[in-house]
């Protein structure tokens, strides 16, 4: 399931093996959105290198965005993280992706390089972005009502 919902969402899914294998790690979180009739609407896999987290991939269902589940997500993924020791986050995200930019600005992450070429489909470069504070109170702000 979370294989199909990475495919819908990405040029370049990742291989359907690896969110399994992402599951057997010590430094990956692994979080998942279900809508209440029990159907996969998000996902979300974190890396913790060190103390920070990188934000390995997130999406959401193209039916169920702009709905509040990848900011959801993010924030509960990230205060995961933050209870494991990570104290800034980083990602990096299509230039043209401008609904992710959005979302990962309303978090407070800034631009802080480029990676020329970084997609290979098609070339396009990925901004690197850095949220330099996992701040958990800021973080519970994004969280739903019913999971603060």
């Amino acid at each position: 399931m979370v294989s199909l919902l990475d495919q819908l969402s990405f040029n370049e899914p990742w291989p359907k093996n690896t969110f399994a294998y992402e599951l057997t790690t010590s430094y990956s979180i692994c979080q998942v959105a279900i809508d209440p009739d029990g159907t996969l609407v998000g996902v979300i896999v974190v890396w913790l290198v060190v103390d920070e987290a990188h934000i390995a991939t997130i999406a959401v269902h193209p039916d169920h965005r702009q709905k509040g589940i990848g900011a959801g997500l993010l924030a509960t993924a990230l205060l995961i993280a933050a209870h494991r020791g990570a104290v800034s986050s980083l990602l990096e995200v299509r230039v043209s992706n401008q609904a992710a930019l959005k979302l990962y600005e309303r978090f407070g992450y800034k631009t802080t390089g480029v990676r020329k070429n970084y997609y290979q489909d098609n070339q396009e470069d990925a901004l690197l972005l850095t949220l330099s504070e996992l701040n958990k109170d800021q973080l519970r702000n994004f969280l739903p009502p019913n999971r603060v």
